[in-house]
């Protein structure tokens, strides 16, 4: 992840667009999380690890190509044009150093995914199975959502997408996320695998990430710079996270 970061640091330094940085950091996780399934060590058997393999590069594919296309499509990422403009001169820098940072925070992602593929248990079960119903829950959730805030996008309507998935969030799609990152642990979980407890640090690595980090403070402070008192409202309403009934609804 250090090598795929600094990678992530030279793109962003060659085409202005800081917006690759998420694309490369998604491929890499992916590649490292596939890579970690399907190298020959521990006791876990070759079809569990090649379902934790699959999951991964399903996950980098849909994620890593969702953020590629919408970033063709801008200038800069905001939460990151930010950054740059508040480090000035030392931006180039500073950015380098958040990025080996980013690719640090990414080990218990990875354990997760390792954690899944290693399960000693020999053949598939039924938290195999509750693991692949969490994982498709929170990919279908994750691309439908992104695919409504696209259309809205495409609308030219402007003002702040309230509609389907986003009535009832403000981010569902970071919500999805935290749900398919649960899976891993669901699948390492387990009777005389107690290494499978480390499995929980994915979600909640990817929780805090996307809730305190990364995710929503600087994408929220974006969105009210843009929008003011319409995205006021809709805070005022909506949940952060977690899809529920927007306040007022009858």
């Amino acid at each position: 992840m250090s090598a795929f970061m600094a990678l992530a640091t030279k793109v962003e330094r060659r085409t202005g667009n800081s917006g690759w940085i998420d694309v490369v950091w998604t491929f890499g996780l992916g590649f490292a999380g596939i890579a970690g399934a399907l190298l020959p060590f521990g006791n876990g058997p070759m079809s569990r690890r090649l379902l934790v393999a699959t999951l991964a590069l399903a996950w980098a594919l849909r994620l890593g190509l969702h953020i590629a296309r919408r970033t063709s499509g801008i200038a800069e990422d905001p939460r990151y044009a930010r950054l740059k403009s508040d480090w000035g001169g030392d931006a180039p820098r500073q950015l380098a150093r958040m990025l080996q940072m980013q690719a640090l925070a990414s080990i218990p992602l990875g354990l997760g995914i390792v954690l899944a593929a290693h399960k000693p248990m020999p053949s598939l079960g039924w938290g195999d199975l509750a693991g692949i119903a969490v994982f498709a829950a929170g990919l279908a959730g994750g691309a439908v959502a992104d695919g409504q805030l696209r259309a809205f996008a495409r609308s030219n309507r402007g003002g702040v997408c309230d509609y389907g998935l986003w009535r009832w969030s403000r981010h569902p799609n970071y919500f999805f996320e935290c749900v398919l990152w649960c899976s891993y642990a669901v699948i390492a979980l387990g009777a005389g695998y107690p290494w499978g407890w480390l499995a929980l640090l994915a979600p909640a690595c990817i929780t805090l990430l996307l809730t305190r980090i990364s995710g929503i403070p600087p994408l929220e402070e974006h969105m009210l710079a843009k929008h003011g008192d319409a995205y006021r409202a809709y805070q005022s309403r909506t949940s952060a996270l977690i899809p529920l009934p927007p306040k007022g609804a009858t």
